[in-house]
C-alpha cells in the first residue's frame, strides 16, 4: 500500500495537508482528490494506507464516500478530518466507515499525533526520495508556510 490520501475540495487545505504531512511526519502523500467520487477512484488506482477526508464537498461528501471505500478497501485507515465535526458526527464513525473524526478547528498537531497512532500497528512506509525530492526528510524542516496559507489566519478557508 501507498501512503496518504488528501481529500478535499479547497485546494489550499491539500496543500497545507500535504506540506504537514511530508515536513511533519514520516509519511507520505501518494496523492490528493477533490471530492468523494474522485476519492474512490483515486484509493482503486493508489491503495492509500490512510485516507483524511473531508466531510462537505460538492459531488460527494465524506459520510457518502467512506463506507465505499471502507467496503472496497478494509484495511485503509479513514479519518474525516472537517470543519463540521462535533460530538454528535465524533460518536458515529464505526457507522459510516470512519476510523477517527477530527475538526480542522483542532489543528494539524493532533492531526500528526493521530496519524501516528493509526499507521504505527502496520510495517512503516517506505519513502522514496522520487516521490518529493524538494523536501529533505532527514532534516524535517520546521513548517513554515505563507500567511495566506496559515490554518489559523484562515478559519474560513476550513469550512
Amino acid at each position: 500500500m501507498a501512503g496518504i490520501l488528501i481529500v478535499d475540495d479547497n485546494p489550499r487545505i491539500r496543500y497545507l495537508l500535504r506540506v504537514f504531512v511530508e515536513t511533519q511526519t514520516s509519511f507520505t502523500v501518494c496523492g490528493e482528490a477533490e471530492n468523494g467520487a474522485e476519492a474512490i477512484q483515486r484509493a482503486k488506482e493508489l491503495e492509500p494506507r490512510l485516507i483524511l477526508l473531508d466531510l462537505s464537498m460538492p459531488v460527494m461528501g465524506g459520510a457518502e464516500a467512506a463506507p465505499v471505500i471502507k467496503k472496497m478497501m478494509p484495511g485503509t485507515k479513514i479519518v474525516l478530518f472537517s470543519m463540521h465535526v462535533d460530538n454528535v458526527l465524533r460518536s458515529l464513525p464505526a457507522a459510516i466507515g470512519v476510523d477517527l473524526a477530527l475538526s480542522k478547528s483542532d489543528g494539524v498537531t493532533q492531526l500528526g499525533e493521530h496519524l501516528k497512532a493509526l499507521l504505527a500497528p502496520d510495517v512503516p512506509l517506505v519513502i522514496e526520495e522520487a516521490e518529493s525530492p524538494e523536501i529533505d526528510r532527514a532534516q524535517k524542516p520546521g513548517l513554515t508556510l505563507p500567511a495566506e496559507y496559515s490554518f489559523s489566519q484562515n478559519r474560513d478557508l476550513l469550512s
